[in-house]
């Protein structure tokens, strides 16, 4: 109900985040959103801890993915920063990427700057990769204003998914001024 009535009312594209399941799927087909970010979801998950795991269900995902683009909808896939990953993503049909940001965010948080530069280092082979391969290129999980600021050096990467974190933060401040 609530999706159907966001899609009323809203004046920009619709990005549906999804579990890889048949429900959901059956879900974006009927309500064909703009584009959808397929994310892995455990039970009991308070948030997204990593990203997919392609190769579990690779059949199901390429066909999930071939029904979502035949309705005109595109995919993302949220995945980690390791190349063989971002080349199954572009072998799988995905539109995009989302690259987890998890790992960098954490060291950067937690001003840990050599772990932080290995990890923005491998955001950059990996955004460079997807690139190569014609995917666009999204990155999220963590991010604040300061990290996502760090990572936005990166060439190559469109979009910076730090819904959450503005969220969180006009707790404090008031969405406003967030």
């Amino acid at each position: 109900t609530d999706l159907i009535n966001i899609k009323k009312k809203l004046k920009i594209p619709l990005n549906l985040e999804m579990a890889p399941t048949k429900e959901m799927l059956n879900i974006a087909l009927r309500n064909k959103p703009n584009f959808v970010c397929i994310v892995p979801e455990r039970r009991k998950e308070i948030t997204t801890e990593g990203g997919l795991n392609l190769q579990k269900n690779k059949k199901f995902l390429k066909n999930m993915i071939l029904k979502l683009k035949n309705r005109k909808i595109r995919v993302s896939l949220f995945i980690e920063p390791l190349l063989p990953v971002v080349e199954s993503a572009f072998l799988l049909g995905s539109d995009c990427v989302e690259l987890h940001t998890g790992s960098f965010s954490n060291s950067f948080n937690k001003k840990k700057k050599q772990l932080a530069k290995a990890c923005y280092y491998t955001l950059k082979v990996c955004a460079e990769r997807a690139k190569d391969f014609g995917l666009e290129v999204h990155a999220g999980h963590g991010l604040t204003y300061e990290s996502a600021l760090a990572l936005s050096k990166i060439e190559g990467i469109s979009e910076f998914n730090i819904g959450h974190f503005i969220v969180a933060e006009s707790l404090f401040v008031g969405m406003k001024t967030t």
